[in-house]
C-alpha cells in the first residue's frame, strides 16, 4: 500500500526516527462506544416501537434492510454526532454500527444506504406519526420503575430556521428568519422528553396549546390515572383555553403572564415600597413579591396572579405569572416558575447537541420523522448518562460531552472463526467508566 509522508514541524522524523504512515491498519473505527448505545437501544426497544407504527409497502421477498434496523442505524448515527442522512453512505461499512445493527462486522452485509435512508423518511404519514408520537410517550412511561407521584411537563418552543420552501415555513418578525416553532415538552424533575411537536414558525395559539396538552396529558393519564401533574410554560402558553383545561382535569399549572398598564397600576404600591427601601437601604437590587386576582377580558374567571417587583439602579422592572396553585408568591415564583430555565437547556441539548434543527427535508411529515429519530437518540443519551452513579461527574455531563469522550473511541476489529475481537485503546483516559456504564447497559431493565 501507498505510504504518505507526514511533516511535523518541517522534518519527517521524530527523535531522530522517521514516520510511516500506510493505511494498513485494519478495521478499525472512531465510534467503538456506540456498542454500548446498541445495548442500551435494545433495552429500551426504541427502533422496534417507531417500526410497529409503519406499514412497509416494499416486497418482502426484495427487502435487505428491515424497517427496524434502518432506524436502529439512523438513531445511533445521530447518536454518535451524524445527524445528516449523507452519513450512511461513509459509515454503512463501518464495523462498529455493523455490529450495533446485529451484522458481523466483516463478512455482514453493508448497511443501508443514503437514497434507502431518504425513502424510509418521507415513508410515514400523518397517521404514523400520531402513532411514533404516542409510542414514545408510552417509552417516557415505561422509562419508570414505579410510578410517580408527581411529574412536572415544561412545554416551550425553539426556533427552527429554515432555508428552502419546506411546509409549514413561515416568516417570523421576532427572528427576522423564515422558520419552524417546534414545541419541546420535557418532564423537568428526571429530563426526560415526553414531545417534540413540529409546527409553523408562529406563536401557538389558545386552542393549539390545549390540543397538545391534552393529547399528552390523556395519554399519560390512561397509564396514571392518579399521577399530580404540572405544567409550567412562558407567557406564550398562557391561554385562556389551555388554563380552562388545565382547571377541568386536575391539572396544576404555572405560567408567565404578559405586562400590560392594568397589572402594572396594581403593584404600584409594591414598586414604589420596593424603590424607596433601596435607597434608604443603600442596597444595589431589591426585590418584593405580592399577589392579586385578576381576569383578561379574554378569560371567563378571575385567577390568581403572582408578581415579582424589582428595583434597582436602572429603575423597576416587574414580572407576572398565573398559577392554580397554594404557596406563597415568594416560593411560587423563585422555585416553581424560575425553575423552567432547565428547560432552556434540554431543549438545547436536543437541538444544538444532536442537531435537531436539521429539518431540510421539504415535506413536513418527513421532518416530524426526523424530529421522532433525534427524540429517540436523545433518550439513548440521556439513559446512558442516568447510568452513572449518582455522584458521578458523568451524571451532569452535558450530550456532547458524553457522545465526545465515551462514544468516539477509537477500536480495532477482527472477526474470527468462532468469535469478534475488538480492541480499545490501552491509553483510553475513561477506561473505567465506560466499563461501568457498559456492564450496567448490559443488565436487564
Amino acid at each position: 500500500m501507498a505510504e504518505v509522508a507526514l511533516l511535523l514541524f518541517d522534518s519527517s522524523s521524530i527523535a531522530g526516527k522517521t514516520v510511516r504512515i500506510a493505511f494498513d491498519g485494519g478495521r478499525l473505527t472512531s465510534d467503538a462506544g456506540v456498542l454500548v448505545l446498541a445495548g442500551i437501544e435494545r433495552r429500551l426497544g426504541v427502533a422496534e416501537r417507531l417500526a410497529r407504527c409503519l406499514t412497509d409497502p416494499r416486497s418482502p421477498e426484495r427487502v435487505r434492510h428491515t424497517l427496524a434496523d434502518m432506524i436502529r442505524f439512523r438513531v445511533l448515527l445521530i447518536a454518535a454526532g451524524y445527524p445528516d442522512a449523507n452519513d450512511c453512505d461513509a459509515l454503512r461499512s463501518d464495523p462498529a454500527f455493523k455490529m450495533a445493527v446485529g451484522h458481523l462486522p466483516e463478512t455482514g452485509r453493508a448497511l443501508c444506504s443514503q437514497p434507502t435512508m431518504c425513502r424510509l423518511e418521507n415513508l410515514p404519514g400523518a397517521t404514523a406519526l400520531k402513532r411514533m408520537m404516542a409510542a414514545m410517550v408510552e417509552l417516557f412511561c415505561d422509562s419508570f420503575a414505579e410510578v410517580p407521584r408527581r411529574i412536572v411537563l415544561d412545554i416551550d418552543d425553539t426556533e427552527d430556521r429554515v432555508h428552502g420552501r419546506q411546509e409549514l415555513a413561515l416568516f417570523h418578525a421576532h427572528y427576522g428568519e423564515r422558520c419552524f416553532l417546534p414545541i419541546h415538552v420535557h418532564e423537568a424533575i428526571t429530563g426526560k422528553p415526553v414531545a417534540v411537536i413540529l409546527r409553523p414558525g408562529k406563536t401557538p395559539d389558545g386552542t393549539e396549546v390545549m390540543f397538545v396538552l391534552r393529547h399528552l396529558i390523556r395519554r399519560i393519564r390512561a397509564r396514571w390515572p392518579k399521577v399530580d401533574i404540572l405544567v409550567r410554560g412562558d407567557s406564550h402558553y398562557c391561554r385562556p383555553e389551555a388554563m380552562s383545561w388545565c382547571e377541568r382535569n386536575r391539572i396544576a399549572y404555572i405560567f408567565g403572564l404578559a405586562g400590560n398598564k392594568v397589572l402594572l397600576r396594581r403593584v404600584e404600591a409594591l414598586a414604589e415600597a420596593a424603590a424607596l427601601e433601596r435607597i434608604e437601604g443603600g442596597a444595589v437590587k431589591v426585590r418584593r413579591f405580592g399577589e392579586f386576582g385578576y381576569a383578561a377580558k379574554t378569560w371567563t374567571t378571575e385567577r390568581r396572579v403572582i408578581a415579582r417587583v424589582e428595583a434597582s439602579d436602572k429603575g423597576t422592572d416587574s414580572r407576572f405569572v398565573v398559577t392554580n396553585l397554594a404557596g406563597t408568591p415568594r416560593w411560587l415564583y423563585k422555585a416553581v416558575y424560575c425553575a423552567r430555565g432547565q428547560a432552556e437547556n434540554l431543549v438545547k441539548a436536543h437541538k444544538v447537541h444532536l442537531a435537531s434543527d436539521r429539518t431540510s427535508c421539504t415535506k413536513a411529515t418527513a421532518n416530524q420523522f426526523r424530529l421522532v429519530l433525534h427524540t429517540a437518540a436523545y433518550w439513548l443519551l440521556h439513559t446512558l448518562r442516568s447510568l452513572a452513579p449518582k455522584r458521578s461527574f458523568w451524571r451532569d455531563a452535558q450530550l456532547d460531552t458524553i457522545c465526545l469522550a465515551l462514544i468516539k473511541v477509537v477500536g480495532r476489529v477482527a472477526e474470527l472463526a468462532s468469535r469478534i475481537e475488538l480492541a480499545l485503546p490501552s491509553d483510553y483516559p475513561y477506561r473505567d467508566s465506560l466499563t461501568q456504564l457498559a456492564a450496567r447497559a448490559a443488565r436487564p431493565p
